[in-house]
């Protein structure tokens, strides 16, 4: 008896240990999951790194002046022809910076309009924010006389004598309709579906607005206002870029801070209340801030279309909706898809250059239906 009490206790024994050897296999196994999920994130961002650094290189050696990937190299450094040291300098490298910093204004500004928003085909240029900041440079041009010129013949390479009223006037045109839309959400109550609705009749009226401005306006202005339209990573200075920067900057640990907020909202705005996060705030302040740093870039450059909605959804395909990897390798993205466009813009048509608003356009506008239809699908499911 004494023999069976004693082995039927071993058992007990042993089998306690291998169930608790089981849990602590089980709690392993769930943190070495984990780690994967998090290690594939960090492998994604380093390759989005890698590809902006060769996508940078390729943008430094292209061009109808014909330097070599070789002499661009010499010529970053301080060696190699005067010339080249002074087309890379004065030329590709402001252009390369004013491309990194406005892809990420854009793509940032994108990712958090679709949290906040819930929706995912909102973006600074398909709720009017583009279009709002179009108009306001194009009052600045014609009633400010910040686009006159002494010659109709200069007006298409040096369009605006007072490039900071343009970007004032700008900056409130992108300002007044994210106003207008904050309204509707807010106090109309108008559901986010609708919301993109509203952005495209905001679109349309500006629009129509700006065309009615030049309407009435001399050639040279309308040449301005063209010109200004077009999107151009070539008119902003070191000072601009540098501006452009430190709105990013801000904006970018703003966001990085309410991270943990954005990825709670991303289960519901009841979701997020009941975890102590303050939604109204979030949402105005990241509409606000996310409006900035668009109206910012926007001003500056021109008006550069789907940035703010390409970015977000490719790096959604990789890294899912978690809001600590998303804004980072969005803004990445942004960056690499804006001196892609870049790229394009210089050597497609050779020596001319095509405005990159229209090329970012054409790759903005299909994944802008699919999204659309892909909604449809899911709402008739």
């Amino acid at each position: 008896m004494a023999s069976n009490s004693y082995h039927k206790e071993h058992d007990h024994r042993s089998d306690s240990r291998h169930g608790l050897d089981h849990s602590h296999t089980h709690e392993h196994d769930h943190y070495g999951d984990y780690r994967r999920y998090i290690a594939r994130k960090w492998v994604f961002l380093f390759v989005l790194l890698a590809l902006l650094a060769a996508v940078i290189v390729v943008s430094a050696s292209v061009g109808s002046s014909g330097i070599s990937v070789l002499e661009v190299a010499r010529a970053l450094v301080g060696g190699g022809e005067e010339t080249s040291r002074t087309i890379v300098w004065n030329v590709r490298v402001p252009q390369i910076a004013t491309g990194i910093a406005v892809g990420i204004a854009l793509a940032m500004a994108g990712a958090v309009m679709q949290n906040v928003l819930r929706n995912p085909l909102a973006s600074a240029s398909t709720l009017g924010i583009a279009q709002g900041a179009s108009f306001g440079a194009a009052v600045a041009i014609v009633f400010f006389q910040a686009g006159v010129q002494l010659g109709a013949a200069s007006a298409v390479t040096h369009t605006i004598t007072s490039p900071y009223l343009v970007v004032i006037f700008a900056f409130l045109g992108g300002i007044a309709t994210t106003a207008i839309i904050l309204l509707l959400s807010r106090v109309a109550g108008v559901s986010p579906t609708s919301l993109i609705l509203a952005g495209v009749a905001l679109s349309a009226l500006f629009t129509a607005s700006t065309a009615l401005i030049q309407y009435f306006a001399d050639d040279v202005r309308i040449a301005s206002i063209v010109h200004w339209t077009f999107g151009s990573l070539s008119r902003a200075g070191w000072t601009e870029i540098a501006i452009i920067f430190a709105f990013n900057a801000i904006a970018f640990v703003y966001f990085t801070y309410n991270r943990w907020n954005y990825n709670a909202l991303e289960s519901g705005t009841a979701t997020a209340k009941s975890l102590g996060v303050n939604v109204d705030s979030l949402i105005l302040v990241g509409m606000v801030v996310s409006t900035l740093i668009s109206a910012v870039a926007i001003a500056f450059v021109g008006t550069i279309n789907f940035i703010g909605l390409i970015a977000p959804h490719i790096v959604r395909r990789f890294i899912g909706n978690d809001y600590r990897f998303l804004i980072p390798a969005s803004a990445l993205m942004g960056a690499v898809i804006i001196l892609v466009a870049d790229i394009a813009s210089r050597t497609i048509a050779s020596p001319a250059l095509l405005p990159i608003g229209a090329l970012t356009s054409f790759m903005g506008a299909p994944l802008f239906l699919y999204l659309i239809i892909r909604q449809g699908k899911q709402g008739q499911a």
